[in-house]
């Protein structure tokens, strides 16, 4: 019986990477198309039917061509740092709080934070390995901003974590049945989705990959399956932290097609800001993290933290 629970386990989790491969490649199509009519351009519409198969010829592609490595590169940490990167943006998929066959964490978020943490250390490593200035200059870049937000956004998850007293996704489907985190977290929640463009080096924080100043970041020496892995992870962990912002303040985790409808608008949102938005200046993005939404997550925290002691001696006293 025991073997038989693990191999459902296992089979669910296959089915889940793949729904998350396939639907990151439709993301990538979704972002070429929404970028193009933003620039009043078509974007693909020449394989399959309006472009519809164009993320599997991008995939062949990339996938089939010859892979190059810099002479002076360190090999090993080079070769094997997206693999890493792509590895760690898939299990933290796990976090899913399924209703059904798949793991149940108690101590999830916590999981989610660790996650995003080891991130930084591939991009790093990554930077470093090429033995080239730009990608390391982007390296370096991409690790004090990552760095600098996830405490922001570990404070403002405090605040969320503070109202539920857990750190089970589960509950917050339960305690947002009957009004969704963001009515009365509204500047938290604002805080949460530009942090996380941040977080994941999207448009107007894409100072990794600034291609006017640092010539693609450091992912430059990077060529065919290297690079693919690298636009997956970060593709993964937009789709992730799109599913995260629908769990923590939009009501939750629901198996119908509201959930990911809601999912799937936030995704849209960072597609938008990247066709609308300049790039930000990076002391601007310094200062915006260390000046501006530190001081309100604490003040918000402090704010929850007080309102959940009143709670609980209002109800002691009862």
């Amino acid at each position: 019986m025991f073997m038989y629970d693990l191999m459902l386990i296992f089979i669910g989790l296959v089915i889940l990477i793949l729904g998350v491969l396939v639907g990151v490649a439709y993301m990538t199509l979704l972002e070429r198309k929404l970028l193009g009519y933003i620039q009043i351009r078509k974007g693909p519409n020449k394989v399959g039917i309006m472009g519809i198969l164009q993320p599997f010829s991008d995939a062949i592609k990339l996938f089939t061509k010859e892979q190059t490595y810099p002479m002076f590169s360190n090999y090993f940490s080079y070769y094997f740092s997206p693999i890493t990167s792509f590895i760690l943006s898939l299990i933290i998929w796990m976090l899913i709080p399924y209703f059904f066959n798949l793991i149940n964490f108690n101590l999830g978020l916590l999981f989610f934070l660790c996650c995003t943490s080891m991130g930084v250390y591939t991009i790093m490593v990554a930077g470093w390995a090429s033995n080239s200035n730009y990608s390391l200059l982007g390296g370096l870049r991409a690790v004090a901003q990552t760095i600098s937000y996830e405490v922001s956004l570990g404070f403002i998850l405090m605040s969320s974590i503070m109202m539920i007293m857990s750190f089970n996704l589960s509950l917050f489907i339960i305690y947002q049945s009957y009004i969704w985190m963001m009515m009365f977290m509204y500047p938290l929640f604002l805080c949460w989705v530009s942090s996380s463009l941040a977080e994941t080096n999207r448009t107007p924080f894409d100072f990794a990959e600034g291609e006017s100043e640092l010539v693609s970041g450091f992912n430059v020496e990077y060529s065919s399956g290297g690079f693919a892995l690298i636009f997956l992870s970060e593709y993964s962990s937009i789709l992730f932290m799109s599913f995260l912002i629908s769990v923590l303040y939009l009501g939750g985790y629901e198996m119908t097609l509201l959930f990911y409808l809601k999912m799937g608008m936030i995704s849209f949102l960072f597609i938008w800001v990247r066709g609308t938005l300049p790039r930000y200046r990076y002391d601007k993005l310094m200062y915006l993290a260390w000046k501006s939404y530190l001081p309100i997550s604490l003040n918000y925290l402090i704010l929850f933290m007080g309102l959940k002691i009143f709670l609980l001696m209002v109800f002691s006293m009862n």
